[in-house]
């Protein structure tokens, strides 16, 4: 037979005894506290009203007759609160009347007693009503802990970033867990060791919801040192404390606080923290609503991590494949514009003979095609005036020999003028060692073969006076002879030493003759040494700029030094200079050929001229540089020096410096050099400006 204790609950509840007897009151008092309860004994309403709101209760015994306010008055009034609406409440009374039972019901009692000699059946109704409470109160606590989750899952499945997590799971359990307050504190960098220096706030996300339910993402209402040691120790449970000196929330009201670590993977990477004002509020369902909030929040924060790791890689993929795309297009743009700007005519085609690439100079000009009406066409329906077969041949071996070919070509324009043409043919290989396209470029080098020319005769005309300087000297010392010689014996037939015969006549034409022939020599050889020299003119203005700019276009035709970077600069506004324009241009000349000779693994020659104040004089300078070998420091003041040369034996004289300084001080003007061994050297020119007709220098 089961006995009656073993029907009641087997935990110890608090019970509230409100009866006016006092012996009845005692009685129950020590028959409840035999079952291991708590009691409270109260005489009237009143004082049972006061415990309730002091201490609380898990079930009443109430008397029906009390004096001043009756039982059932105290038991409507007990429903009529949401504190005490589901208390569970026993009406005893001493009579078994019927109507008192319907009037203890209809006031909202659990149960009806009548007072009998035992307390049996009273302690099995409250034993029954305390299991009935207890199941009914995990009931509603699992109802709630479901609900709660569930909202919160609902809640956090919109939660992107750590700050929504945080955000969100502190709200929800601030209103779930019917807290005081409560923070959300999340890891950003869990695992690592904050910097040395760093601030207490760097790599943490955190939100803390006060007592008037306002949200604040401030992480100086947290003690996050205390925090941060309690993570480092990697907490596998939850912690509820009512010591103050390891509150985690900075708040003097709170009396109890309970923490649950965020635990994902075996670490701890935040932790969410609720307090309560009252120790009551922070039941067991609370705990487990904590508890089960934070392992939602750990998964979240972890989904929340990957998804922001995921879309800050994909934006920055984004924003790389936005550049990589620009750069490329800003590359092809930039590629087309060199190959526009470039002054020569190109196109490629692929190995089906069709049009990949058309040029800006192949649209200009009179038998120039538009790009749009070629691209994708055969090259031999492009171009029909030239000979196709040809065409095909130099295709063919550029194809198949993978060899750059170079081909000279003439053609005349409508005004008659004649083309020189250097056509190139240059393989291209995409993938492969196969050619994949061809790419013919067409220099237009009429200038280049008039000029050639014209250096070749230049070049023969000095070949020449060279020869008659030699040949001029040596004759003209055998003429002195001979005409020495005939002056002697005039000089004789004059004296009588021959006599006065009919030969002495003829000896004497003889000699005048040979006199003569003699002069009339010297007077062709004189006149081939002046071909051979530099023949005086009169000073007239000249444009220093423009002497540069022609030496180097000579010299850029002349290709000396395949590898050398001829950059030319020439000031504005320079005044004239007063000279021969063919001899300063020789001086430039030779201080640029002598610069290229400086540099035969390449570098670049600077041309430039600029304008100079000396003494309150104009002056205009010219600069020769080079990136060369220099000149040693030993050897400086003999460069100018005839036949003074560093150069092998066969390629130089000795002479062109000379004849440099020569003509400048000619001129007016002086030279001098700037040099450094292994970084090159700068031949500066200054010549003293022209001066205008009234006298003054020119602006």
């Amino acid at each position: 037979m089961m006995t009656v204790s073993s029907q009641v609950s087997q935990k110890s509840a608090t019970i509230l005894v409100v009866e006016d007897d006092e012996r009845v009151r005692g009685g129950l008092a020590r028959a409840f506290e035999a079952e291991g309860h708590k009691v409270l004994a109260c005489g009237d309403a009143a004082e049972a009203l006061r415990e309730l709101h002091r201490v609380g209760c898990d079930l009443i015994v109430l008397d029906v007759e009390l004096p001043g306010v009756s039982g059932l008055a105290l038991c409507r009034l007990l429903r009529a609160q949401a504190a005490t609406r589901r208390l569970p409440v026993i009406i005893v009374s001493s009579h078994d009347r019927e109507e008192y039972k319907v009037e203890a019901f209809a006031a909202g009692a659990d149960d009806f007693v009548v007072k009998g000699a035992t307390t049996r059946e009273l302690l099995s109704r409250v034993g029954a009503h305390l299991q009935a409470a207890e199941r009914e109160r995990l009931l509603r606590g699992s109802n709630r802990e479901l609900s709660f989750i569930a909202d919160l899952g609902r809640g956090l499945l919109h939660a992107l970033s750590p700050a929504e997590v945080v955000r969100r799971v502190a709200g929800a359990t601030f209103e779930g867990a019917d807290a005081s307050l409560s923070a959300a504190v999340l890891i950003r960098d869990a695992g690592s060791k904050p910097r040395p220096g760093a601030p207490r706030e760097e790599g943490l996300t955190v939100c803390v919801f006060d007592r008037e339910g306002s949200a604040e993402e401030d992480a100086s209402l947290v003690h996050l040192a205390r925090l941060r040691a309690w993570l480092a120790s990697a907490p596998s449970t939850a912690s509820c404390s009512e010591d103050r000196e390891n509150f985690f929330l900075k708040d003097d009201a709170h009396v109890v606080e309970f923490a649950a670590p965020l635990r994902f993977e075996g670490r701890a990477i935040g932790a969410l923290v609720v307090g309560y004002d009252r120790r009551a509020a922070c039941g067991q369902t609370e705990e487990r609503l904590v508890e089960a909030a934070a392992q939602q929040a750990a998964l979240a924060a972890r989904i929340s991590t990957l998804y922001e790791a995921a879309r800050s890689a994909s934006v920055h993929l984004a924003r790389e494949v936005e550049r990589r795309t620009a750069e490329a297009e800003s590359q092809r743009r930039f590629t087309e514009a060199i190959i526009d700007s470039l002054p020569v005519s190109l196109y490629a085609v692929d190995r089906d003979h069709r049009v990949v690439a058309w040029n800006r100079n192949r649209e200009l000009g009179g038998q120039g095609i538009p790009r749009r009406d070629v691209l994708g066409r055969n090259i031999f329906e492009v171009l029909k005036r030239q000979p196709r077969d040809a065409m095909e041949r130099e295709f063919e071996r550029a194809f198949r020999t993978g060899e750059i070919q170079h081909i000279e070509q003439e053609s005349r324009g409508r005004d008659g003028s004649t083309h020189h043409w250097l056509v190139s043919k240059v393989p291209m290989r995409i993938d492969g060692e196969e050619v994949s396209h061809v790419i013919t470029v067409g220099e237009d080098i009429t200038a280049r073969v008039e000029a050639n020319r014209a250096v070749a005769r230049t070049e023969r005309l000095a070949a020449v006076g060279r020869l008659a300087a030699g040949v001029v000297h040596e004759i003209n010392n055998l003429l002195a002879t001979i005409a020495a010689c005939a002056e002697a014996l005039e000089s004789r037939v004059q004296e009588g030493v021959y006599g006065d015969g009919a030969d002495v006549g003829d000896l004497r034409e003889y000699l005048q003759l040979i006199r003569a022939e003699a002069f009339r020599c010297k007077q062709i050889t004189n006149g081939l040494l002046d071909f051979s020299r530099a023949r005086a003119v009169e000073p007239a203005p000249v444009d220093v700029s423009e002497v540069v700019e022609s030496a180097a276009r000579l010299l850029a035709h002349q290709k000396r030094g395949a590898s050398i970077k001829i950059e030319v600069e020439l000031a504005e506004g320079l005044p004239l200079v007063s000279g021969d324009m063919g001899q300063l241009q020789q001086a430039v000349i030779i201080l640029a050929e002598n610069a290229i000779d400086a540099m035969p693994s390449g570098g670049t020659l600077t041309m430039r001229t600029l304008r100079e104040a000396e003494d309150e004089a104009q002056a205009v300078v010219v600069e020769v540089g080079d990136t060369g070998q220099g000149i040693p420091e030993e050897i400086r003041e003999r460069i100018f020096d005839p036949f003074f040369t560093t150069k092998e034996v066969g390629r130089g004289t000795g002479l062109g410096l000379a004849v440099c300084y020569g003509i400048v001080t000619e001129h007016g003007g002086r030279i001098g050099v700037e040099s450094a061994v292994g970084l090159g050297s700068t031949f500066r020119i200054v010549l003293p400006a022209a001066k205008t007709p009234d006298g003054d220098l020119p602006s």
